[in-house]
């Protein structure tokens, strides 16, 4: 039921609402400490807010960033740049990389794909924050055990078994509603 990465490894996809976004922001700190002991890989999270007027408001945390790339695609390819041919092989090798880093940026999207940040904006209920993470290697059981201390919050969306959503369901002591993804199917292997 979990999506895979190129390389055949389960990603899930997790959502999680709350009333307060210093709760959701909490979360995050929780599943950081969870990745930093072994329990899961987080590749990205998304906070997505809706105010009392409806209005929706996007926050990614992990994602590649194009300025980022650019940079990085800037450094690398002016240092080889300098290598094979000086000082203008650091300019013209520095330009290249920036540009071929911004535009790697914007093609490749290694976190929760856009197409899902839109689901989540539609189904945020207003006055709340929902925190999204793409995980991958996730000890679910682990997970569980942590979600018991934010008993309240609202799992919004997971693509998990149907066990597990049980049980994540009552570490939040939540009631659980039906939720599929956009066009109703499971997140995509592009993204998430």
């Amino acid at each position: 039921m979990t999506s895979t990465d190129e390389g055949g490894v389960p990603r899930t996809l997790v959502g999680i609402s709350f009333r307060d976004p210093f709760r959701a922001q909490e979360f995050l700190t929780a599943a950081a400490r969870l990745a930093s002991e072994g329990h899961l890989r987080l590749l990205d999270a998304v906070f997505v807010s809706k105010d009392d007027q409806g209005r929706t408001m996007v926050r990614e945390t992990v994602d590649l960033e194009t300025g980022r790339s650019a940079l990085s695609g800037a450094l690398w390819a002016g240092l080889f740049g300098l290598i094979l041919g000086g000082p203008v092989g650091w300019i013209v090798g520095a330009g290249v990389g920036a540009g071929t880093g911004a535009v790697a940026a914007k093609i490749i999207d290694h976190g929760v794909s856009d197409e899902w940040v839109d689901w989540f904006r539609q189904a945020v209920e207003e006055g709340t924050t929902t925190l999204v993470l793409l995980v991958e290697e996730l000890d679910v059981d682990a997970l569980v055990r942590e979600l018991e201390r934010f008993a309240g919050a609202h799992l919004v969306y997971a693509n998990l078994d149907p066990a597990w959503l049980d049980r994540m369901h009552a570490a939040l002591r939540d009631v659980p509603e039906a939720a599929a993804g956009p066009g109703g199917a499971e997140p995509t292997d592009e993204g998430a």
